[in-house]
């Protein structure tokens, strides 16, 4: 069995001014502070001798080859997008960055934000631009309705309000 793995589908390249200040953040936090402690850590357990059985060396390097990924990630990534930070003309209309209100069949509100896939979470009611609820919010109007396969069934919600 090999260890390929195909490599996942690229995410839009827009980004909230919000969520390009936090990747910023985690990049400067990685490579500043994280990083130099880490390799303190495998430096001094390096001097102790014997590698191969020295937990501080053993998960240090591996703390290391994680940190250089992400830092690797964050670099290109941030290199790539788009930061959005313009509002609508059409304040109507759900565009990218809007709170929009949604309310289903049983009258139950909810209220999401239309995100980047870097900066999505759903418990905090931020959804991806690339999920399938927020593709079908985007470019609908106040009162329009919209409609959601999912796995137990469509799902029909009218769209209540729309903030910028």
């Amino acid at each position: 069995m090999s260890r390929y793995r195909p490599p996942r589908p690229r995410g839009s390249r827009y980004i909230t001014p919000e969520g390009e200040a936090v990747l910023r953040n985690e990049l400067r936090q990685l490579w500043k502070v994280e990083r130099p402690q880490v390799t303190a850590t495998v430096h001094e357990a390096a001097k102790n001798g014997d590698r191969s059985e020295n937990g501080d060396y053993i998960y240090g390097k591996k703390r290391l080859r994680e940190i250089d990924s992400r830092v690797r990630f964050l670099t290109k990534r941030l290199e790539e997008i788009t930061v959005v930070d313009e509002k609508p003309k059409d304040r109507d209309k759900v565009f990218f960055a809007a709170w929009v209100t949604l309310e289903d069949e049983d009258g139950e509100q909810s209220r999401y934000r239309i995100v980047g896939p870097d900066e999505f979470d759903v418990s905090a009611g931020k959804l991806s631009m690339d999920s399938p609820l927020a593709r079908a919010m985007l470019g609908k109007r106040l009162d329009d309705e919209i409609m959601v396969s999912t796995p137990k069934g469509d799902r029909y919600y009218a769209i209540v309000a729309i903030d910028y």
